[in-house]
């Protein structure tokens, strides 16, 4: 009788090393645990929320696996370059890059406006990804084949709802940026992808920024029926990640329970 072997896909990360952004909290830690349980080495960026990575650092040992805890504002560049160097000397390299770092800031109409404001929203949403990226890249390249994954939204999509105008922009642009750099960088062996989730409940980020009754009337509208859970995306991004040297690039995977497709 043959032996059973656990299914390749859930095996095809083990020992890969990941760096994942903003994962004390919410949708980036469900995506640093995933690839925990995966078999990933993960190093967890993050702003604010010790307690989260902490946590994580202790699933992690729990797991047998090695993990690593960094500290930076990514928002500014001497603070993604000091992460990514961290990451990569903790971890011995880099093979997978999920840049998971985003926030809506605020919501304000077009009148709203100012140049504080407009600033700080593409530093979090967009900037970060871009001085995290350009400093992993090296790495990445060197551990080849390797993958990206950029967390977008929904809101990048469609527009988002009233308020949501500069972060759904910098979430379009996160798409796009996510279709450029898959041309650039897949000659030398990174595949670059992306997730936009629609609603996703037990998030900070909606329940600082979505009332119940938005949330409510949202669900209403989402034909399979429920809100979308932190570990669906973490799900989706994972295997994005396990096909590191598939034929998946420049893609966008809508994970909103049937709201919108492109």
């Amino acid at each position: 009788m043959l032996a059973m072997s656990a299914p390749d896909h859930l095996t095809r990360l083990q020992g890969k090393r990941a760096l994942v952004t903003a994962a004390g909290q919410g949708l980036g830690a469900a995506i640093a645990e995933e690839l925990l349980l995966r078999g990933c080495e993960v190093a967890i960026h993050y702003h604010r929320s010790v307690a989260g990575a902490e946590a994580l650092i202790a699933r992690a040992a729990g797991l047998g696996r090695r993990a690593c805890a960094i500290q930076a504002d990514l928002s500014l560049r001497r603070g993604a370059e000091d992460c990514v160097d961290r990451a990569v000397a903790a971890l011995g390299g880099m093979d997978i890059l999920v840049n998971n770092a985003g926030d809506l800031v605020g919501r304000r109409s077009l009148a709203e406006l100012d140049e504080d404001f407009v600033r700080r929203t593409f530093a979090i949403n967009l900037d970060s990804m871009i001085w995290v990226t350009q400093r992993a890249r090296p790495a990445l390249e060197a551990a080849a084949p390797a993958a990206i994954v950029n967390l977008a939204s929904l809101a990048g999509r469609k527009g988002g709802h009233a308020g949501s105008l500069l972060y759904s922009s910098a979430k379009g642009a996160v798409i796009t940026w996510t279709r450029a750099l898959a041309g650039e960088l897949g000659p030398r062996g990174v595949r670059v992808n992306c997730v936009a989730p629609g609603l996703i409940l037990g998030s900070a980020f909606h329940a600082t920024h979505t009332t119940p009754e938005s949330a409510a009337a949202t669900i209403a509208g989402i034909p399979v029926g429920r809100a979308g859970r932190p570990d669906d995306v973490a799900r989706a991004v994972a295997y994005l990640a396990s096909e590191y040297d598939g034929f998946i690039t420049g893609a966008t995977l809508d994970l909103n329970g049937g709201v919108y497709s492109a």
